[in-house]
């Protein structure tokens, strides 16, 4: 091949490579970053302000869409939205191959509190004044909001929706801790999780092997919500995984089929 034909051909390759990666770093799977207003954001104790919203291009004319509030682990802590990106993004596109049709919002903890004082992590009073911007700001269906999140984001499903069930159609825990002091931690509202989470539909996962999160977790938090009479809770525990149990529903079509076949009841 003559030298002119070879840079052509190197030029036309190096055009491809550069727009094939414009078009994923465009990609509605990564999410568009969203803010709380300053004076919404100056309410919260551990919360980016910063959040991502998938799923807003599939919104047609006035529908309004079931959302998904995915809450990650500790390793999504910090103040760049996009560390969480990767698994909101899986989530999403599993979601896309059950051929369903969702909104999903990532929100991200903060690495210290804005508060003194104050602990950082999932708190469910930062998590209400998403919820309630959200409502706000986004076409959702409010009888269909759904919340799940892996390990530190299991605890927050517990502990958001155990004060706050009013929220959600359903909840779905994965390898999740009972205390906000780490995974052995388990919380003196044990007792009042399992009431409120009574009312719910869950379906909770651990891995038999886990080191990290015990996953007596499952059948101490199914407990309570039995002892509160409530019959639409299931703990899976996967007998040849450990901490990394929740990736097998997150990558399972017919889990976010049930998941959204759930609806909450209007008030």
């Amino acid at each position: 091949m003559r030298p002119n034909s070879m840079k052509t051909v190197f030029c036309k390759f190096l055009v491809l490579t550069v727009f094939t990666g414009f078009l994923q770093a465009q990609s509605p799977a990564d999410g568009k970053i969203q803010r709380l207003p300053e004076a919404l954001a100056g309410k919260t104790i551990s919360l980016n302000p910063e959040y991502l919203v998938l799923g807003e291009e599939l919104v047609k004319g006035e529908e309004k869409l079931p959302l998904l509030i995915f809450l990650h682990g500790s390793g999504g802590i910090g103040e760049n939205i996009r560390r969480v990106q990767g698994q909101s993004s899986g989530v999403f596109r599993t979601i896309q191959q059950a051929g369903l049709k969702t909104l999903l919002v990532a929100p991200q903890a903060s690495e210290s509190p804005m508060k003194e004082g104050a602990k950082g992590g999932w708190v469910p009073a930062d998590l209400n004044v998403l919820l309630a911007h959200l409502l706000e700001s986004l076409p959702v269906d409010s009888n269909r909001i759904y919340l799940s999140g892996s390990s530190m984001g299991g605890y927050g499903t517990y502990a958001w929706a155990g004060v706050n069930p009013e929220h959600f159609a359903a909840i779905a825990p994965m390898v999740g801790g009972l205390g906000a002091l780490g995974p052995k931690d388990v919380t003196d509202d044990l007792d009042l999780w399992g009431k409120n989470l009574a009312k719910l539909p869950m379906k909770a996962y651990y891995g038999r092997q886990d080191k990290v999160v015990p996953p007596d977790r499952g059948a101490m938090i199914l407990e309570a919500i039995e002892k509160a009479g409530g019959k639409k809770a299931e703990v899976i525990v996967l007998e040849n995984m450990g901490h990394n149990a929740g990736q097998r529903p997150l990558r399972d079509p017919d889990f976010f089929r049930w998941l959204f076949e759930q609806r909450r009841e209007d008030k």
